[in-house]
């Protein structure tokens, strides 16, 4: 009988409450402007040891509680490690404060990229990691945008904890055509984007091209070479991708694909992460674009934020995507059909 009674409690409809660590409050502020609901007051405090903790200034018992936390840049001098170990702060707060669901937004999922050994046999999946991690904590769910792998969806216990990928392909390229970023010719960077890649040009009617990396694993971020499976030649070319960090993979794709005879060259991607000298790389690109009489151009979604890019970098804001999503969620609406429509 009790196991009944806690199943019709956890059933039941609960307010919706939104929060946010530091590192993740101005995303967290304008989803909150299109759900018209406002942000609860936290404290975040780190002490002088490096120790923190993260108090819940407003009442969440028995609502649908959704921590938003950022996980990538420089912005407030905090790693990626201390964004973490705070967002499990804030779902501990939570479940102690009795809220009745909790879920974690974490646009960027930290170590995604991480999702397998590569080979070696004396090395940590830091993705599984940190799935087991925050279900430890007590999240029920967890929402994130165009995860790398979509089998890290089953690094979480489905009993306990569900992870919602937002897919953005349905919003992004129809987006980029509107702001004429876009090619005769989409390209995938690796045969693993291939599949993603064939979706942009299909909406775009554009062909399809792909690169193939050769990377050295001994060395982070290190790709050098990328040979072109396609045809670009005297032709705009649009590069898609899920993550562009370091941009040494771009680098490589623009080199190739100026080689094979390629005109203006727009680059877009879901996570602008950017890590240095990302930026230095990028300008030098578009340096040589106007000594040669190109145009290059990036775009990325708003999962990490730029606000001191150049005029050549354009933002896509996914805000009002993720707030109609977290409004399907408390409704127990369709996600899906969100994300399946074009806006």
């Amino acid at each position: 009988m009790k196991q009944k009674s806690k199943k019709r409690i956890r059933d039941a409809r609960a307010p919706i409450a939104l929060m946010s660590c530091a590192s993740g409050k101005k995303f967290a502020d304008n989803v909150a402007q299109y759900l018209s609901v406002p942000l609860l007051p936290t404290n975040e405090v780190w002490f002088a040891c490096g120790e923190g903790k993260l108090e819940i200034e407003a009442n969440v018992r028995g609502h649908d509680v959704y921590i938003f936390q950022s996980m990538v840049g420089d912005q407030d001098h905090r790693s990626i490690y201390d964004r973490f170990i705070m967002l499990l702060h804030a779902i501990e707060a939570a479940a102690l404060s009795d809220a009745q669901y909790i879920t974690a937004v974490t646009p960027y999922y930290p170590g995604a990229r991480q999702d397998k050994r590569k080979g070696r046999t004396r090395e940590g999946i830091s993705a599984s990691l940190f799935a087991r991690m925050l279900q430890s904590a007590g999240v029920d769910r967890v929402v994130s945008v165009e995860i790398h792998n979509d089998s890290i969806a089953g690094m979480f216990n489905p009993g306990q904890t569900h992870l919602e990928n937002i897919f953005l392909t349905r919003q992004f390229a129809p987006w980029l055509v509107k702001q004429q970023l876009v090619g005769e010719v989409v390209v995938s960077p690796d045969v693993g984007f291939l599949e993603k890649a064939r979706s942009y040009a299909e909406i775009m009617s554009a062909d399809l091209a792909a690169l193939s990396k050769e990377r050295d694993y001994s060395q982070p971020n290190s790709v050098f070479k990328s040979t072109l499976i396609g045809d670009v030649d005297g032709r705009n070319v649009l590069l898609v991708d899920d993550i562009i960090d370091t941009a040494g993979s771009v680098v490589a794709a623009v080199t190739e694909l100026k080689q094979r005879g390629a005109n203006n060259i727009v680059v877009a991607c879901a996570h602008p992460v950017f890590s240095d000298p990302a930026w230095a790389r990028l300008t030098d690109l578009k340096q040589r674009s106007e000594l040669e009489g190109w145009e290059f151009q990036v775009a990325g979604a708003s999962t990490i934020d730029h606000p001191q890019a150049p005029a050549w970098y354009w933002q896509f804001n996914i805000e009002q995507l993720v707030a109609n999503v977290l409004e399907k969620i408390n409704s127990r609406g369709s996600v899906t059909g969100v994300q399946n429509h074009q806006q």
